[in-house]
């Protein structure tokens, strides 16, 4: 059998696979319990530009229309499975904050610990260990949580390094720690 036939092949027969490990994710969220840890929406580009200032959305890197639709189908997919949320927690990115705003699920809080540390990696270690501790005194048996955030906080909490609009499930543990269930792919 010719191999690119073979790779579809074998493409073709996961399929159903992912979407069973995708329904057993929106399950988990629905549940409550878990944390919902997304890449903000689709924003062309790395990094910021330079002289960007967080307080100015006009000096960032932004989520162009594709972004701005992926975040509102996302926030669709939410309701469709009549997901209840507890709160809706944001990097101060103007990209995440956007993403957080159109998934249109709770009103949208800052969250510091959320915020990148692309272009200071000094920041890696202290502001993952704020998050950790964030994750510690979330509620573990009440709705899920939706945390907005960037690729580099989402690796350096996982190992996991997501693309634009992926949502990574994290189960809240009783010993006040988290496990990674997988991922949801963008919408």
């Amino acid at each position: 059998m010719n191999k690119y036939l073979f790779c579809l092949l074998g493409m073709l027969l996961s399929l159903p696979l992912l979407a069973a490990e995708q329904a057993e994710l929106w399950t988990a969220l629905a549940q409550g319990g878990h944390v919902a840890l997304m890449r903000h929406a689709r924003a062309p580009g790395t990094g910021d530009p330079a002289r960007f200032q967080l307080n100015d959305c006009a000096t960032q890197r932004n989520l162009d229309d594709a972004g701005r639709e992926q975040a509102g189908r996302t926030g669709a997919a939410f309701r469709t499975r009549d997901i209840k949320v507890a709160q809706v927690l944001s990097s101060q990115w103007c990209r995440c904050r956007e993403t957080a705003a159109l998934l249109d699920l709770a009103p949208v809080e800052d969250l510091p610990a959320l915020n990148s540390f692309f272009a200071d990696s000094t920041q890696r270690a202290p502001q993952t260990a704020q998050l950790r501790q964030y994750l510690t005194e979330l509620e573990r048996s009440g709705p899920s949580v939706v945390l907005v955030t960037h690729q580099v906080n989402i690796t350096a909490l996982t190992g996991y390094y997501p693309v634009s609009g992926e949502i990574i499930v994290l189960r809240l543990d009783t010993a006040g720690d988290f496990t990674l269930l997988g991922a949801i792919s963008p919408f």
